[in-house]
């Protein structure tokens, strides 16, 4: 059916399309209304919704927007939404689509000149970019298979964007056109990876399923931000739980008690390992040593290789158990409520709710949490999360937290302290964002709809695959390049040799009268060879900038070496301080020496320091590559090493003074 009306100095045609809650083949209105708007030409889409079912309404939206098409939304039944006392915020509907919304009554005649009015502006006026976004799984996929027809500039009418949508949602056109190109045969395993990643995170390999739920959740999102209504109405299980959970009230109460709850369990729960693993590693280097005598390969391989490793490894149990709650959190649906509960607190900080995912995802690993940011259109609100997910500390300086709260703190206030360290970073995170949107990322605040999935149980085979990946990956860079590293800061501990110094040395343990004294000389004799090493050197250059903040030249390098990979800190720390010791029964682990070598102020400031500085080398290099170049790594270092070493220098300041 067609339509003609006139207005200023336009005829406009309205072609009225059948009635149709989606864009499937089910029924002949869906097959001839998809089919229009795939293959005809038109201007404008103007999508009439019903303002006292906007949620099931909105399902239809969200495919419309998928087609990125220039369209208006006409909020009708107005009159009707009055009677039921629903209101409608309009106008941050309006933000939040990115396409212009009006309240319209068809029965009163209520809006239709505004609506013509904007038929005309729209027309007028060049198309902006559509704001449909999918759960982060799902826009991780379409940005890899945008970046493969980027990388070949492959040739389209459509952005990559578009055609990467319709493949995942298995468009039998776009298949057909594709199954006869060369690039076929390259494209086909990128969309089997992206399938089975997907059907993973949903628990089912119906892809139309999992569009529909993803439909269902931009809905629903949209609607829990916009819609308030009086009237009475039957809630759902869903809307009963996000009653208590997204309370305005009680939510952000409810989230931190769980988070709380989590860093004790890691605490509590992860020591119980820790001495079995502790004591292995400190009889397999006790062996190693047996095995192959006292000479230099025994002590590479016992005190470099084992002893790095082994530093490492014991905090795998700590990383597990953090791993583990994030994730559990993450498949019930709940992180997309938090989001959603602080989006509001998040504005105060110049931040928008959707970047909380990268930000919770920075307290797993930064890699995949500068990742996570790409599904922040707004390029300065892309680039401010991207500045501040460093904040956020990762499984990789847990290990270095475990190791000073077991030093210098007693276990039962282990847990708080370790809560409190990373509660702690994420302020400072907030307060360094308000920092950077006052003095560099100056921009209008740009709303999105946050998803609001339906809750799920737990799928504990979701939970189980990115537990054990983030596992092995961390097992996976121990015995790697941190087994790399432990021997290199052996060889540059141990190394230049000082030959005559050891003679003397050993002449004056020869003479020496008491085990006492013995032990004294050999332990004056490795404090002189680390000092005189190649590490030593290093440490020396650079303990002057580390001098105010209580740190000797030992922990400057445990910092320096830790810009590599943060456990690395833990492994430095395990060789520089173990060096001298008497490997006996009698010989002290490592939080024992940490106690015994580091002044308390000291500890605190170097935990201030970890939590801030730049991340490790392989975030840094993907942190550079979703920023967009090597410059914005170089005002990430300065801008991370800067307020590291101000609050640093503060916070040593301040515990010198209250202890003293």
């Amino acid at each position: 059916e067609e339509v003609f009306v006139k207005y200023k100095n336009y005829k406009i045609q309205i072609v009225d399309l059948p009635g149709s809650y989606s864009l499937n083949d089910y029924t002949l209105e869906e097959k001839v209304t998809k089919s229009f708007l795939n293959n005809e030409y038109y201007d404008i889409i103007l999508n009439v919704v019903d303002s006292t079912n906007l949620e099931r309404n909105l399902f239809l939206t969200s495919e419309l927007l998928a087609l990125d098409k220039k369209m208006i939304i006409a909020l009708n039944m107005n009159d009707e939404a009055i009677k039921e006392e629903i209101q409608i915020d309009e106008k941050q509907l309006t933000k939040i689509l990115g396409k212009p919304c009006i309240k319209t009554s068809a029965a009163n005649k209520e809006g239709i000149d505004l609506l013509l009015e904007e038929i005309v502006k729209k027309f007028e006026s060049e198309k902006l970019p559509t704001k449909l976004i999918f759960s982060d799984v799902i826009e991780e996929e379409i940005s890899n298979i945008s970046k493969f027809f980027e990388a070949i500039n492959f040739k389209a009418n459509v952005t990559y964007r578009e055609i990467a949508i319709k493949l995942l949602k298995e468009d039998k056109q776009t298949y057909k056109f594709f199954h006869d190109e060369p690039i076929w045969t390259k494209l086909q395993p990128l969309l089997n990876e992206a399938f089975e990643h997907i059907s993973l995170h949903y628990n089912t390999k119906n892809i139309e399923d999992i569009f529909n739920e993803e439909k269902f959740a931009f809905a629903r999102g949209a609607v829990t931000e916009t819609v308030k209504e009086k009237g009475y109405k039957e809630k759902t299980l869903t809307e009963k739980i996000d009653s208590i959970l997204i309370h305005k009230i009680f939510g952000l109460p409810i989230f931190l008690f769980l988070m709380w709850g989590l860093f004790q369990l890691t605490f509590e729960i992860g020591n119980i390992p820790m001495d079995i693993i502790d004591t292995f590693f400190a009889n397999l280097i006790d062996n190693t040593k047996e095995v192959l005598g006292d000479n230099q390969i025994s002590s590479i391989i016992a005190d470099g290789a084992i002893a790095g490793v082994g530093a490492v490894i014991l905090f795998v149990p700590n990383i597990v158990i953090l791993f583990f709650g994030i994730a559990l959190l993450e498949t019930t649906g709940y992180m997309s409520r938090v989001a959603f509960l602080l989006d509001g607190f998040f504005h105060k900080f110049g931040l928008h709710g959707k970047s909380f995912i990268p930000l919770v995802t920075g307290f797993g690993c930064s890699v995949p949490a500068y990742m996570a940011a790409r599904t922040l259109k707004n390029e300065k609100d892309r680039l401010l999360t991207l500045f501040i997910i460093g904040f956020m500390s990762c499984g990789a300086r847990l290990p270095i937290y475990v190791l000073f709260t077991g030093a210098f703190f007693s276990e039962k206030n282990a847990g708080n302290v370790l809560f409190l360290i990373y509660i702690g970073g994420a302020i400072l995170g907030l307060i360094a964002a308000k920092v950077l949107k006052i003095v560099v990322f100056k921009s209008e605040d740009e709303p999105f709809v946050m998803e609001m999935p339906k809750y799920r149980m737990p799928s504990f085979k979701l939970i189980w695959h990115t537990v054990s990946n983030q596992a092995l990956m961390y097992l996976k860079k121990a015995g790697t390049y941190i087994l790399a590293a432990s021997l290199l800061i052996w060889v540059a501990s141990n190394y230049p040799k000082h030959l005559q110094v050891e003679e003397a040395f050993n002449q004056k343990i020869e003479l020496a009268l008491t085990d006492e004294e013995k032990t004294s000389l050999k332990n004056e004799l490795a404090l002189y060879n680390l000092e005189n090493s190649y590490l030593g050197y290093v440490g020396k250059f650079s303990e002057p900038l580390f001098a105010p903040l209580g740190f000797d030249w030992r922990m400057s390098v445990a910092l320096e070496t830790g810009l590599a990979a943060k456990e690395i800190v833990v492994s430095t720390l395990g060789i520089l301080y173990g060096l001298g010791e008497e490997n006996d029964e009698s010989s002290k682990g490592l939080i024992d020496k940490i106690k015994a070598n580091i002044p308390f102020a000291s500890a605190i400031a170097f935990i201030v320091f970890v939590m801030i500085y730049l991340p490790c080398l392989a975030a840094s290099m993907v942190f550079t590559k979703e920023a967009g170049g090597w410059k914005y790594l170089a005002y990430l270092f300065v801008f991370t090493t800067t307020t590291a070493w101000v609050l640093s220098f503060i916070a040593y300041n301040v515990v010198s003074f209250l202890v003293a």
